[in-house]
């Protein structure tokens, strides 16, 4: 990515796999140079900056280097203007660009701290970890023969990370055996998958996004072709699940939503300079050719997911199901720096069709169901709720059901 590409995000707010999910698609920034578009620095500003920090450098308790002071007032100066803009040093520009591309080189597993420990939750099918045998609710002891800190599991998750080709032993213990075994593992490509979808029951399909990548549109596409294969050719409703979906890349967001509209706006923006005001509507052509959709959402759906229910909901698409959404309604864009830096700010409000900003407010679903199981959905190992033990996935098949004597008298 050049100097003269931004990235324009729907700042997610929590991980996967552990990367951070602010997620982004290029755009180009054919602006001015930053020097003929800003005021020169007050003087007296310049000044007190440079008198901090030189009594910083010279007196504080320990010596601590130049440049180490220096980021740290960038980053607490980018940080304090809102929740989710952020400096981002090289290897945290590096974990944006992992996500937005959807892929990644390490061995396939998704971890949690769990009870103080690293632990599997899952690993990914086909990948380095899964063809060894590791297991959901294995523990990573060590890499390469360094223990790993419960403390840190960014630094665990970077360690696992490297160039394809590249081998690392992984300490394990076994969730059931308490079997202690070193592995060897080649690490690979890993592609971050974000749909996960099967059957209901006959006619009724389900797919979950778990976030928003430069993959997912595509990959809903396919999912939804599986559905209808295995249905023959015809769906009678869909669940849509973005239940503690985070959000991510706003073009994903917005190409999902294009697939099951006909017509209509998907989102508007509004900011300072030229490219944070833009809008965005649908092209003729739905997946589902018109059939019931429900949307389940929750306090975990934020950013990107907000704009797909927001979407379908304010175009009478589909009806959400579920709890408040989070309310993030606010767009960042990541600016290249030098030495492989950014930053990472907040430069557009958006609005959903009906012209309603969620931000710090949300979205209320149509079917609130308040009560899930345990503190999130159900989630067997394969990322798909249990239908029978979900609340909430209950109430929107029922939703659907109820809804199927009216599309059928209407075509009658």
């Amino acid at each position: 990515m050049s100097l003269r590409m931004r990235s324009v995000l729907a700042l997610a707010v929590g991980t996967v796999l552990g990367l951070t999910l602010s997620l982004g698609t290029a755009v180009r920034a054919d602006r001015q140079p930053l020097a003929q578009l800003s005021q020169p620095l007050p003087t007296e500003d310049v000044r007190l900056f440079a008198e901090v920090l030189e009594r910083v450098r010279t007196d504080y308790v320990d010596e601590i280097d130049e440049h180490t002071l220096i980021e740290g007032a960038v980053r607490s100066m980018v940080a304090g203007l809102d929740p989710y803009s952020a400096f981002l040093d090289s290897a945290e520009y590096q974990e944006v660009r992992i996500s937005t591309a959807g892929q990644y080189s390490g061995i396939g597993v998704e971890v949690v701290m769990q009870d103080g420990q690293v632990t599997i939750v899952s690993p990914i099918d086909s990948g380095p970890a899964a063809r060894a045998g590791i297991q959901s609710g294995d523990v990573i002891l060590s890499i390469d023969g360094a223990p790993v800190s419960p403390d840190k599991l960014d630094d665990t998750i970077s360690r696992m990370r490297g160039e394809p080709g590249t081998s690392m032993v992984l300490g394990i213990r076994g969730s059931g055996s308490g079997e202690i075994r070193s592995l060897t593992l080649a690490r690979e490509l890993i592609q971050v998958a974000s749909v996960k979808a099967r059957s209901l029951e006959p006619g009724f399909g389900y797919i979950r996004i778990t976030h928003f990548s430069e993959t997912t549109g595509r990959d809903l596409e396919r999912a939804a072709a599986g559905l209808l294969q295995d249905n023959g050719g015809r769906l009678k409703g869909l669940v849509l699940d973005l239940r503690n979906n985070p959000g991510g890349l706003l073009d994903a967001a917005v190409r999902v939503s294009d697939l099951f509209l006909e017509r209509g706006l998907i989102v508007s923006a509004e900011g300072r300079v030229d490219d944070a005001r833009f809008s965005m509507s649908a092209q003729a052509g739905d997946l589902l050719d018109g059939q019931p959709l429900v949307v389940l959402v929750n306090n975990g759906s934020a950013s990107a997911s907000e704009i797909v229910a927001g979407a379908l909901h304010d175009n009478g698409r589909a009806v959400l199901v579920g709890s408040h959404t989070f309310g993030k309604g606010s767009v960042q864009t990541v600016m290249p720096l030098s030495n492989g830096r950014a930053i990472k700010l907040t430069t557009s409000r958006y609005f959903t069709p009906s012209g309603a900003s969620i931000h710090e407010v949300g979205i209320k679903p149509d079917v609130e169901v308040l009560r899930e199981v345990g503190d999130s959905t159900v989630i067997t190992p394969s990322g798909i709720p249990i239908e029978v033990d979900d609340p909430v996935l209950v109430a929107a098949i029922k939703n659907l059901k109820d809804r199927q004597p009216i599309l059928q008298s209407k075509a009658q």
